[in-house]
């Protein structure tokens, strides 16, 4: 797999967290990772552009319109979950994708300050 960061993800969620679309709780990410009848309906009205903004990785690899090419979500189509960047940071941390990895700690960190 040769996923990398997905520059525009990032610029769109520090937009999300600045406007203060942002989930600061505890809970565990399952509980809120969107599932896949919730992606399908959020791609039947949006493009895939707008999916993608939602995933930090990208798997050049996979075709641009293809959800295969998308990984490391954070959010639920609505708002920056906290315990969604945990998950990606944790992951990429664990998959060896430390620009991810910092990307989601960086996104963790203004997202925490915000929700002060």
């Amino acid at each position: 797999m040769s996923t990398s960061l997905n520059p525009q993800a990032v610029a769109y969620a520090r937009r999300l967290i600045q406007d203060g679309k942002i989930k600061n709780d505890a809970s565990h990410w399952g509980q809120h990772n969107p599932d896949t009848s919730t992606e399908n309906a959020f791609l039947e009205k949006h493009e895939m552009e707008e999916y993608a903004n939602w995933h930090l990785g990208l798997d050049t690899s996979k075709g641009a319109d293809t959800k295969g090419r998308y990984h490391f979500p954070y959010g639920d189509f609505k708002t920056v979950h906290r315990d969604g960047l945990i998950a990606a940071k944790e992951r990429a941390a664990q998959q060896g994708y430390r620009d991810i990895e910092k990307a989601a700690d960086e996104l963790l960190q203004l997202l925490e300050k915000k929700a002060k």
